[in-house]
């Protein structure tokens, strides 16, 4: 039994692949802690801006084969994270 759930905390779909990028933008623009030590480090909005623009690549090259959700998650994550990137400033 703890296999199995281990196994599953482990796998990756495309919805938290995206979270997972989307996280690390925010923790670029030093929105987000670092969860290991709870810090927030410097902003970085170069790095973001390239991690933003993944996002997006992702998302053009998967257009057509992405299902209802998975389409709303990208398009509101990358909104959101554009908007944070214009707070920040740059």
């Amino acid at each position: 039994m703890a296999d199995q759930e281990e196994a599953s905390l482990l796998k990756v779909d495309f919805s938290t692949f995206v979270l997972s990028l989307g996280t690390t933008a925010l923790y670029q623009l030093g929105v987000m802690p670092d969860p290991a030590t709870g810090e927030t480090a410097p902003a970085d909005p170069l790095v973001a801006q390239q991690t933003i623009d993944t996002l997006e690549m992702i998302r053009d090259k998967t257009r057509g084969n992405l299902d209802e959700e998975e389409r709303k998650l990208i398009d509101s994550l990358l909104y959101e994270l554009r908007m944070r990137f214009v707070e920040s400033g740059r």
